[in-house]
């Protein structure tokens, strides 16, 4: 399959990757801002990205702000946050249409990549500090995002397991922070964070589209320039196997139990058993033909949902299932039991052409999108590696059972969390 070429242009503070593409019918423009997960900064790194798109000193209003997207027919921004590995992500991304489909002359990839320049380095703010209502504004919606998490049991048990695995490492830090710390951010410090971010991260813009690199990369060189930096690296540090599996369960007022469970996969994006992990999660629990949906579900009905999946730049495994308090223990040794057949090789050459199958569709299907596009791609410039997607459709193929079982006989079980509705559960 030919997938659309990543060119990529060292540019001033920042790399320039152009994906030329006539599958869709939007440019995407997205700036991306990579930075090592700390407690210090988590919270504020955060608010900022919310700060940046509520306005800027060109449009010192929301309104005013989103007013100017509809007149660039319709064009959306929005901006996300992530956790990949030991790195924080801010993202800001603007899809706006193409104007070869236009009858308008106005020159919208332009005026695209000018709003979001406006957006990063113009900000709404005076002095040493952002305006001061739009932070108050901004610190209210934070906090009610941080709460959110608590009342969404399925995502709190998942926060929790990974608070549990992760204790002392950066991974265990929330995305969207700490609700003690929101307090204590100012305008003014949130302003020198800003500035510190713009210095030290390191930082991509990707133009997707129906464009021309030589275009874009005129554009761009006279609008987005920033000093040039040696981003910082995460620190990683090796973690010991447990000697006991960490077990903890939680008491809160639940009707339906939460069981999730971490694995060591001691396998990373860009080693040479990521490909094969894949498979392995695609037969353990990645779909709806796999091993935990059909043993722990369908034949046992313990579960409502059972389900893995992996946090490929941290080298974690997660099993999330929703389960009857009463059925802690049988369900924890079906998934067990599941496991263990993994190890032994006990998978049929159907499961594992079917799971080829299917991951090769999904990959397909995530390049129907120019974000899923841009989610494959940056993978690379979290681990530091040049893999195409070719790559892994081609290294994906050619995974064997041996090599799954290989990969299994690495994986360590690390923490159990069940968030359980009464003592029964304990």
């Amino acid at each position: 399959m030919a997938a659309a070429t990543e060119k990529i242009t060292e540019m001033q503070g920042y790399k320039l990757h152009v994906i030329e593409t006539e599958k869709y019918k939007t440019n995407t423009l997205v700036w991306r801002m990579k930075a090592p997960l700390t407690k210090e900064d988590v919270t504020k790194r955060a608010l900022l990205p919310q700060v940046l798109q509520s306005s800027s000193a060109k449009y010192p209003s929301t309104t005013i702000l989103r007013a100017y997207l509809d007149e660039l027919y319709g064009a959306t921004l929005f901006v996300d946050l992530a956790k990949k590995g030991e790195y924080h992500v801010i993202s800001f991304l603007i899809e706006i249409a193409n104007e070869k489909f236009l009858t308008d002359p106005t020159p919208l990839l332009k005026k695209g990549l000018e709003l979001l320049t406006e957006i990063l380095t113009n900000p709404n703010a005076s002095g040493h500090g952002f305006d001061r209502e739009t932070v108050e504004k901004e610190k209210r919606t934070l906090k009610q995002r941080i709460q959110s998490v608590y009342d969404d049991k399925m995502r709190y048990s998942n926060v929790r397991l990974i608070e549990e695995m992760c204790k002392g490492e950066p991974y265990a830090l929330q995305v969207n922070g700490d609700l003690e710390d929101v307090d204590s951010i100012t305008p003014e410090n949130l302003f020198a964070y800003f500035q510190k971010a713009f210095s030290q991260d390191e930082m991509d813009l990707y133009v997707v589209g129906d464009v021309k690199a030589e275009e874009v990369t005129e554009i761009v060189s006279g609008l987005l320039q920033f000093d040039n930096r040696t981003p910082q690296m995460a620190t990683t540090q090796d973690v010991e196997k447990r000697s006991k599996v960490n077990e903890v369960k939680e008491v809160q007022n639940v009707k339906q139990g939460k069981l999730n469970i971490g694995y060591r996969t001691n396998s990373k994006y860009g080693e040479p058993d990521y490909f094969t992990l894949q498979v392995f999660n695609g037969i353990f629990g990645g779909f709806s033909h796999s091993k935990l949906f059909i043993n722990v579900r369908e034949k046992a009905s313990l579960a409502y949902y059972a389900a893995s999946r992996l946090e490929s730049h941290k080298g974690l495994m997660m099993v999330m299932s929703g389960i009857d308090i009463k059925n802690y223990d049988q369900a924890v040794g079906i998934i067990h039991e599941q496991m263990e057949a993994m190890k032994k090789g006990d998978f049929t050459d159907e499961e594992l052409t079917q799971t080829k199958a299917v991951i090769r569709n999904q990959i397909l299907e995530t390049l129907d999108t120019s974000r899923g596009l841009l989610e494959i791609l940056y993978h690379n410039v979290v681990a530091h590696k040049d893999i195409t997607i070719n790559d892994w459709l081609t290294e994906m193929e050619k995974v064997t059972r041996n090599e799954i079982i290989q990969v299994a006989g690495k994986i360590d079980l690390d923490t159990i969390y069940f968030l359980t509705g009464s003592e029964e559960g304990k």
